[in-house]
């Protein structure tokens, strides 16, 4: 188009007529500033990568510690790790005492693991699970300290690796795009085809090859489809900001209409559907249980000792999660009581070990005499300290077995006295008496069960991809209302299955489990395989290569990782999970109005060739030049690009299902239906030239009547392409303020060319009476009275016309 408004343009200065000329080269600073506007990806995932590692790291290095740069680190130095650092690279231990790390941005679990000393060189494990003599870079120490020999950093670490899978998944195009593109190429080359025709039938009929030239560079800039890039830019553009008002950020601009044809929404479950924090949800003791969801404001007073004893046995100002639960309900129900002890001295620590998975801290009082002992850890250690009967180990078996399949990590609490003299060496030399059982659990976000709700109405499909235990995933599963939720795929299991077996498995399993990096990225180009469209939620490291290789990747913007942020297409700025359910009802509205938008140009640009062609084949007068196209598109760009993205949602909007992705955006109904309206406009428009011909009126006066029908029709597709199941006068109580606008604008303006002597001058018209006002807008209207008949009969069967 750009190029046709410059070769018009001079053209018009060959032929002296200096006016249009400058017209035309105007209208291409408009093309321009639309080319511009165009949106630029940026790809910042790798150096989100290398600034996640801890900014400072401590290294001993000739025997002395030294403070450096996180990426200073190298292979072969000894690093030094306390409670709070973030690791720098991926080391073997060789040291620790008490030392447990969060490796959640690495696996999903939503509780640290416990690390243990090495007992020789061994070769770098994938990190998950307790008691690995392993530390892994860009995890968090959050218990206890250690020394750990660096054996592998950047690219070579496990982060690095999943840095080069980001490397290898390329961003594709979306159905939309490479639709619209082949439609546009279509068009372009029937557009070049038809303007060479008519160069040459009208230098050969008229003998003026220059004017021959200007109108086959009409009948071009009649065919081409450019409002088409123009349409898919201003809208996705536009809906990226509608979006961002949901707290919904775009990272690519294709991705707002991919969202409305989402059929899978996959999503990680630690700090996506649930808070990533620990808490404390059920308390056993004295042989009862106690459901802290519905305490109120006290806690029983049978659970006061076993919440004082967690407190006591935990870090004063604790990092690992479940240690912040006890202090966090400590400090809400146990403050004004004599269960808090802030006065009491700390005298010695016994640290978990691969023996005996449960810790122990010697506590004494300023007035007590004897020293009080507070010992948490793994049931079955504390049951083993407490030295209990079979039968009560039985039933506390029994009971612990029961809140794990709750999804609850459980902790044994018990406590002990001892006379003030030489402390034992174990913790087993102590007499211990059993408290009590803790359960916590990771919360799950609030809105979570409605969203997920909101999805299977919508026709979308919910999965869990995770890192932690199916007795957890599962459990969340039950309270958030996913399907299926008793069928689990774990992550070794996954391992063993072929990508053929896989692709029948993932249709009815809803939860995976224990699932690595590398298969959750499996899994999604699985699922895509099979022809389902993709969104993936996320918020860890171990998300990004599946939030990228995703049809939508969905990062969380306030907990989520730059690592994820950067990979993802949108982003959720609240973290809410119930964002993405309003974010597919816009992506949805998006869709609708490009399909309205597309099918009005289409019809819009029926009328428009077939008057620039027919007239040159007839032997007419040229009713159509340049300008007038010009004019033309000035109320078409507007239109298509603002009118139609303003238009509101649909009412069955959320209650269909996603759009198949295999369906093209025009089915053979819907483009029959568009050339048909673009048709009648024609046999219209072309009646009304032919019989002022025949009448013997002017040239000058019959372009003015052909035009001015033309543009009332114009207005009229506008109209009735608002809705194609609701008619004009239905569609006229919803608002839509950019609509007025353009009808009451063009009105305007075709009342100046028609009425301003220099104006109609320069576009060939002769002076119209209000009488020929009425029929060009009689006949104009008239062009459309079918469509909205259509509409009314499809209404009364429940059909939509197009569908």
């Amino acid at each position: 188009m750009f190029l046709l408004l410059v070769a018009g343009g001079l053209i018009y200065f060959l032929l002296g007529e200096h006016q249009e000329a400058l017209m035309l080269l105007g209208f291409v600073l408009v093309v321009m500033g639309i080319t511009l506007y165009q949106e630029r990806k940026t790809e910042r995932a790798l150096e989100a990568l290398r600034d996640l590692s801890s900014p400072r790291a401590l290294v001993i290095r000739d025997g002395l510690h030294k403070r450096i740069a996180g990426r200073e680190v190298v292979p072969g130095d000894l690093m030094v790790l306390s409670e709070g650092d973030r690791v720098p690279a991926d080391a073997q231990l060789l040291y620790c005492t008490n030392l447990s790390a969060d490796e959640s941005l690495l696996t999903g679990e939503s509780v640290s693991v416990r690390k243990a000393c090495s007992d020789g060189l061994s070769e770098m494990a994938r990190p998950g699970g307790d008691d690995l003599p392993f530390v892994y870079s860009g995890s968090l120490i959050v218990q206890g300290q250690g020394a750990a020999l660096v054996k592998a950093t950047g690219m070579d670490t496990q982060i690095g690796k999943i840095g080069r899978a980001l490397q290898k998944v390329e961003s594709e195009e979306t159905a939309l795009q490479k639709e619209t593109f082949s439609l546009v190429k279509k068009l372009a080359f029937l557009g070049l085809a038809l303007c060479a025709m008519v160069v040459v039938v009208y230098g050969l009929t008229r003998g003026s090859w220059l004017q021959g030239l200007l109108a086959g560079i009409t009948m071009a800039m009649a065919v081409l489809p450019e409002e088409f890039p123009v349409v898919l830019t201003v809208f996705l553009a536009l809906g990226a900001w509608r979006i961002s008002k949901s707290n919904v950020l775009t990272r690519r601009i294709p991705a707002v209409e991919t969202l409305g044809s989402a059929t899978v929404l996959c999503t990680d479950k630690t700090g996506t559907l649930t808070q990533n924090r620990m808490t404390v949800k059920q308390i056993y003791a004295a042989g009862k249980f106690y459901d802290l969801d519905v305490a109120a404001e006290s806690l029983p007073d049978g659970i006061h000792e076993v919440v004082e004893y967690s407190i006591l046995a935990s870090q004063i100002d604790p990092f690992d999660p479940m240690e912040k639960a006890f202090q966090q309900l400590g400090d809400v129900f146990l403050k004004k009581t004599e269960h808090v002890h802030k006065d009491w001295s700390l005298v010695q620590e016994y640290p978990l070990s691969k023996k005996l998975l449960a810790m122990s801290r010697v506590w004494k009082s300023p007035a007590g005499r004897d020293y009080v002992i507070a010992s948490k850890g793994a049931p079955e250690a504390i049951l083993d300290l407490c030295h209990l009967d079979e039968s009560m180990r039985l039933q506390l078996f029994e009971n612990i077995g029961s809140m794990a399949k709750s999804g609850l990590r459980v902790l044994g609490v018990a406590k002990a006295r001892f006379i003030e003299t030489d402390l034992p060496g174990t913790q087993h030399d102590f007499d211990f008496q059993f408290m009590g059982l803790v359960g916590l659990a990771d919360p799950v976000r609030p809105g979570v069960a409605e969203a997920v709700k909101e999805c299977y109405d919508a026709g979308i499909r919910v999965v869990m991809i995770t890192g932690d235990y199916p007795d957890t995933a599962q459990a969340i599963a039950r309270q958030i209302g996913l399907r299926s939720a008793d069928r689990v795929l774990t992550g070794p299991e996954l391992e063993k299955i072929s990508d053929a077996d896989l692709g029948e498995r993932i249709k009815d399993v809803n939860i995976f489990s224990r699932v690595v990096p590398e298969q959750k990225l499996r899994l999604v180009k699985a699922m895509k395989a099979t022809g389902e469209v993709v969104a993936m939620t996320g918020d860890g490291v171990n998300d990004a290569p599946a939030l990228k290789a995703a049809d939508i990747g969905i990062a969380m913007g306030g907990r989520g990782t730059d690592v994820a942020r950067e990979a993802a297409s949108l982003v959720l700025l609240d973290d809410a999970f119930s964002s993405i359910v309003k974010a597919v009802r816009l992506g949805r509205r998006i869709f609708d109005n490009i399909k309205k938008a597309m099918a009005y140009i289409l019809a819009i640009h029926v009328p428009i060739a077939g008057m620039s062609l027919i007239p040159v084949l007839l032997q007419w007068p040229l009713v159509l030049m340049p300008v007038h196209v010009v004019f033309l598109e000035l109320i078409i760009d507007p239109a298509c690009s603002v009118v139609f993205e303003a238009e509101p949602e649909e009412a069955n909007v959320m209650s269909r299902p996603p759009r198949n992705p295999k369906m093209p955006l025009f089915s053979r109904r819907t483009v029959a239906l568009s050339f048909l309206q673009g048709a009648m406009v024609l046999v219209i428009v072309l009646a009304v030239y032919a019989v002022s011909q025949y009448l013997g009126q002017g040239e000058g006066e019959a372009r003015a009547l052909t035009f001015t029908t033309l543009i009332v029709a114009n207005l009229g597709l506008i109209l009735t392409n608002r809705s194609w199941s609701r008619t004009i006068l239905e569609t006229m109580s919803s608002p839509n303020a950019a609509l007025w606008w353009i009808v009451g604008g063009t009105l305007v303006f075709l009342g100046a060319i028609l009425y301003i002597p220099f104006l109609r001058e320069l576009f060939g018209f002769s002076y119209l009476h209000l009488l020929d006002i009425a029929i060009c807008f009689m006949a104009g209207i008239a062009s459309i009275i079918w469509f909205e008949a259509l509409k009314i009969i499809n209404g009364r069967n429940g059909k939509v016309a197009g569908r």
